[in-house]
């Protein structure tokens, strides 16, 4: 019996953060350097454990790319003085993020700004997402 107790004891503190730790990397982005991008917010999915944004973002010849834009949970986003309506499909928004390393269109979320021109719904205030 006792050898069971050290045996979960050992996973709980040893082995399982490990497994957190691999979960939570942010090997796949390059997180030493900064983008700004702009762009229409598609979709706002509040989802553990990684919430999403999905923006259209229309680069200099026109064409419109989606990004996938990952920020952090709901509750983490939500501490950070977010809401829920602060930003919604159809929006305008500027973020500030990391991006993938490969060059595919996504980031690590850092920042949004909210550009949709309601003051009620933080219009202008950058707020952390990470």
């Amino acid at each position: 019996m006792l050898r069971k107790f050290f045996a979960i004891v050992f996973l709980s503190v040893v082995v399982m953060p490990q497994f957190a730790d691999a979960h939570h990397s942010h090997a796949n982005y390059d997180i030493r350097n900064w983008i700004e991008i702009e762009g229409t917010v598609r979709q706002v999915v509040f989802i553990a454990p990684h919430s999403i944004v999905y923006l259209d973002v229309t680069d200099d010849s026109g064409a419109v790319a989606v990004w996938a834009l990952e920020g952090a949970s709901p509750a983490g986003i939500f501490a950070n003085g977010v809401e829920r309506e602060d930003i919604q499909a159809g929006d305008a928004i500027k973020a500030r993020c990391h991006r993938h390393r490969d060059g595919s269109n996504g980031c690590l979320l850092g920042f949004i700004t909210p550009m949709h021109g309601d003051e009620a719904r933080d219009h202008g205030n950058e707020r952390h997402w990470d």
